[in-house]
């Protein structure tokens, strides 16, 4: 990370790449890839961003097997990863920078959703208080409870490392600028590092040291398949999101920050108490610049992303206080000259909840720009 500037909107260097201002689109899932293949539309709505400093593309589908929740995209087809060459070459076109979230949901899904209508697969079989989203014959979203999971085998979990590392290639070849590896939210990485959904007796089980083995590891590959410098990760400590829980949160990810610290990693997005609800959760406290010091301490040179609830002041008092990128979510969606927004002080166009998920261009490409 270059420059120690604290305005938003100034320029800095994030790993491999020169971005204009420190304003972040953040991952947003909005259902509209039917096959998993992104279609026109989503070229269009992600270009209509890109005036942001970087780009985090929805979560994408790794396999079939990391697929939670209907018409999600994915990067293991060859039709999947046409569909996102136009994305991406829309987004450059228009002066953007894009990365590709990894994704792989674990037991946060449904049987329909599954190869061969197979069980979801988890670090333990453990059902969770969780529900994905089907779409009904009309194409309106549905909310369902996930299906119970099986426990991935001790012999199945080097093939998930690679396929990180495969579909990290693939979205290179596809045009994106590099990857986020989505390790947060209770999907399957979260719930290795959780005692909640982690119960193993093996060397990915138990100790601090062996629910962060996956995480690690999977870090590692993607780094060594693309570099360090064009990969970053995203985690979410204290987030109860898709029934994530664990007693020994703080030891845990200082433990998981200080692993990566070697890897010459771009950037590290910490979500910030639960995500998109309250940044304070009395009954779970983390000591977020703890976290840092002890990423930094143990020699990690990659920028710090924060998310959760941020606008102008807040950011601005984030960076004041060490932070170099800030991630924003949902204003993105109904507002896609954010940027300008934000710099100039102008009011926020309202979001339509009812079409976040599923649906057409309503809702999704529809939000003007302030003339």
């Amino acid at each position: 990370m270059t420059s120690t500037s604290t305005d938003l909107f100034a320029p800095c260097t994030v790993g491999a790449w020169d971005l204009p201002n420190r304003v972040v689109m953040a991952p947003l899932t909005r259902n509209r890839s039917p096959g998993g293949v992104p279609p026109a539309r989503v070229a269009t709505y992600y270009a209509q961003r890109a005036s942001a400093g970087l780009l985090i593309s929805e979560a994408t589908a790794i396999t079939q097997q990391g697929q939670g929740y209907a018409d999600v995209p994915g990067l293991y087809t060859p039709a999947q990863r046409a569909g996102w060459r136009v994305v991406t070459d829309a987004v450059h076109a228009a002066g953007g920078r894009i990365v590709c979230q990894l994704w792989h949901v674990g037991r946060i899904s449904h049987t329909t959703l599954q190869p061969g209508g197979r069980d979801p697969v988890a670090p333990s079989a453990i059902p969770a208080k969780a529900k994905t989203v089907l779409l009904k014959d009309d194409g309106t979203a549905e909310f369902v409870n996930v299906s119970p999971p099986r426990a991935l085998s001790r012999a199945e979990i080097p093939g998930i490392v690679a396929d990180y590392a495969r579909a990290a290639r693939a979205a290179v070849d596809a045009g994106f600028d590099g990857v986020e590896i989505h390790g947060a939210n209770g999907y399957l990485i979260d719930q290795f590092l959780k005692t909640g959904s982690n119960q193993r007796a093996d060397d990915y089980g138990g100790s601090i040291t062996n629910r962060a083995r996956l995480a690690l590891e999977v870090t590692q590959a993607v780094a060594a398949a693309i570099g360090g410098s064009r990969t970053g990760i995203r985690i979410s400590p204290v987030t109860p999101a898709n029934d994530a829980d664990t007693e020994d949160t703080q030891p845990l990810f200082e433990h998981l920050l200080r692993g990566l610290a070697p890897m010459g990693l771009a950037y590290v997005h910490v979500i910030e108490g639960s995500t998109g609800g309250p940044r304070e959760l009395p009954d779970r406290p983390f000591d977020y610049t703890a976290l840092r010091q002890a990423y930094r301490g143990a020699g990690g040179t990659a920028a710090w992303m924060v998310n959760n609830g941020y606008d102008r002041a807040l950011a601005d008092a984030a960076l004041a206080d060490g932070a170099d990128l800030v991630a924003f979510g949902r204003p993105f969606i109904s507002n896609p000259d954010l940027v300008r927004r934000l710099r100039e002080g102008l009011p926020l166009a309202a979001l339509d909840r009812a079409t976040l998920y599923g649906g057409g261009d309503a809702g999704y490409t529809d939000y003007p720009d302030v003339p």
